[in-house]
């Protein structure tokens, strides 16, 4: 087998357990606060990735010289994460996970003013295109508006404002470090508010947010591996599998069934993203050195 094929395999894997992963926290979301769920999420995930890091080349991957950028990161992971587990407890998983998937166009968008890069004319071509599709999907001021979708909208904003900051520092940065630094900062912040939000948990809920934890790990890991095995331009439009898992789980646990207009916004934000990829793809393989 390939290396590309193993990559993609891989991909296809950690988005299956992002997926698995969302839907727990939508079902956690209809008992417990999105601060209560993110907390377990990291508590587990925590030694998790202290773990992987210990085996991919030992804890001193952890060092790092820039503390005020893990805290930065982390600040925006808990907004991340708690406008997305919100997000899910107010919308169905399918739409939830299509208006999630415009976070790569916000991606391209805010690298010009924050990384000073330039967007090709057909970039924003399709990254208009994208935004056409979230538009079709929320429809603002239709009777299928659901305040909701603000607040994934926002998810998806500070999720780009992580991967940008990805981009600007983690040359710097080991990937363990900035993965365990980025799970740390939400877990204490939860941690001090749990106090407030607390609900105790039935016995199911307890292998939930277990469960949660370990699918969020299994997800870094086999994207991780993904892109270690195959280009980015290769494993990245695999992502976009999430939609499928999205609308199976949605109709299986909670007889979810996204209307026409979802699948039709969901297509164009798919398009826009793989069109971004294959012209990103291009570029690099041009920019690649011939000796």
């Amino acid at each position: 087998m390939s290396s590309s094929f193993k990559g993609i395999g891989f991909m296809c894997l950690g988005v299956l357990c992002l997926a698995i992963g969302d839907a727990i926290a939508k079902w956690l979301g209809e008992v417990h606060s999105p601060l209560q769920i993110i907390f377990f999420r990291t508590l587990v995930s925590l030694p998790l990735i202290a773990l992987l890091a210990y085996f991919g080349g030992g804890l001193r991957k952890l060092r790092t010289r820039r503390p005020g950028v893990h805290l930065l990161r982390g600040l925006i992971y808990t907004g991340t994460m708690f406008c997305f587990v919100l997000g899910l407890t107010l919308l169905p998983l399918a739409e939830a996970t299509a208006i999630a998937f415009v976070a790569p166009l916000f991606v391209t968008l805010l690298s010009v003013p924050l990384l000073g890069e330039r967007i090709e004319g057909p970039v924003l071509v399709a990254s208009l295109v994208g935004f056409l599709g979230v538009l079709i999907v929320v429809r603002p001021g239709g009777e299928a508006f659901h305040p909701g979708s603000l607040v994934l909208i926002g998810a998806a904003v500070f999720y780009a404002l992580m991967m940008i900051t990805a981009r600007r520092w983690g040359g710097s940065e080991h990937l363990w470090a900035m993965v365990f630094y980025m799970t740390l900062v939400p877990f204490v912040i939860t941690g001090l508010a749990l106090p407030w939000v607390w609900q105790t948990p039935h016995p199911g809920h307890w292998l939930g947010f277990l469960g949660s934890g370990l699918f969020g790990v299994g997800a870094t890991a086999f994207i991780t591996l993904a892109f270690r095995h195959a280009p980015a331009a290769i494993a990245a439009p695999f992502d976009y599998t999430a939609m499928l898992w999205a609308v199976l789980l949605g109709w299986w646990f909670w007889g979810e069934m996204p209307d026409l207009w979802v699948f039709v916004g969901s297509a164009l934000i798919i398009g826009s993203g793989l069109a971004i990829a294959y012209r990103e793809g291009r570029t690099s393989f041009k920019r690649r050195p011939t000796s």
